[in-house]
């Protein structure tokens, strides 16, 4: 019962009846990680042990800054593949200006699909969260801001497919990559 007392002195409150174990098994670990690594860091989960919190600490001075080659890697991929399509558009259709426009234009709303539109019914269909709500986890998140309000997989009253959390952390990345691209591209129209 003191512990009880003290949980909710913490701020900790009951949601259900239920009690999630999953959340280091591989998919929860390999989703911390992510969000380790990625800097978004939610606050839902952290290591408790002191040998943990050394490891965590490790783990994010070198994943910290894998992780931003990576990203810079994806990014440069994708910009890459829409500079190649936007060539062969020219070479085809002998476009000039009009194919860097159109591929530009192609690559961003593919990308708003993919990374802010759509996800948000994934998370409405698996979280029970509105449209609105899956829409802000997505920003949020991509962004790296990461309030922690909204973390996917933690309703202890929701069962989850095994892929989940795995797809989303690839979402993450390739997301964050995606938006730091978008990113770059209104630095270099304001600049």
């Amino acid at each position: 019962l003191q512990g009880i007392i003290q949980a909710y002195k913490s701020g900790i409150t009951l949601r259900g009846n239920t009690t999630s174990l999953g959340r280091w098994d591989f998919s929860g670990s390999f989703f911390f990680s992510i969000s380790a690594i990625t800097t978004i860091g939610y606050g839902n989960l952290s290591p408790s042990t002191a040998v943990g919190r050394i490891f965590c600490i490790v783990f994010a001075l070198f994943g910290i800054p894998l992780n931003l080659v990576l990203l810079n890697e994806i990014g440069q991929l994708m910009l890459l593949g829409v500079q190649h399509c936007a060539r062969r558009l020219e070479e085809v259709f002998h476009w000039q200006n009009k194919a860097s426009f159109l591929m530009k234009t192609c690559a961003l709303v593919t990308g708003l699909l993919l990374f802010l539109l759509l996800p948000p019914l994934l998370f409405s269909d698996k979280e029970g969260w509105s449209y609105e709500e899956g829409f802000y986890y997505s920003f949020i998140t991509l962004s790296t801001i990461g309030f922690g309000d909204y973390v996917i997989g933690m309703n202890p009253d929701r069962t989850y497919p095994s892929w989940y959390k795995n797809v989303i952390s690839l979402w993450i990345l390739f997301g964050m990559a995606w938006l730091a691209l978008v990113i770059k591209f209104c630095i270099n129209i304001l600049e």
